[in-house]
């Protein structure tokens, strides 16, 4: 059953967030992650959510979540997501 990797991000510090983000595609794709979403044109339709920066990762499974989440390639990169955005993220099985 697939899953979904969904994350709200605010950006902080943008020359991080790059750096991040020219590094983590390979150990996405590693993991069997593929990008569904990446936009910050959204509309909410209810409630007060507001992201700046709405991604959705698609993988085989939950457990490819965690594998990534885990996985000590991703460490680094990990903390320079951290230094360069604040974060929500959950992980929710698809249909």
């Amino acid at each position: 059953m697939p899953a979904y990797f969904i994350l709200d991000i605010s950006v902080a510090d943008p020359a991080k967030l790059e750096q991040y983000g020219s590094g983590v595609l390979r150990l996405i794709q590693k993991h069997g992650g593929e990008f569904i979403v990446q936009s910050t044109d959204h509309e909410v339709i209810e409630g007060n959510w507001r992201p700046q920066t709405l991604v959705i990762v698609r993988y085989p499974n939950r457990q490819a979540i965690h594998s990534l989440y885990n996985d000590p390639e991703y460490a680094p990169l990990k903390r320079l997501r951290h230094e360069g955005a604040y974060t929500n993220s959950l992980a929710v099985d698809g249909l």
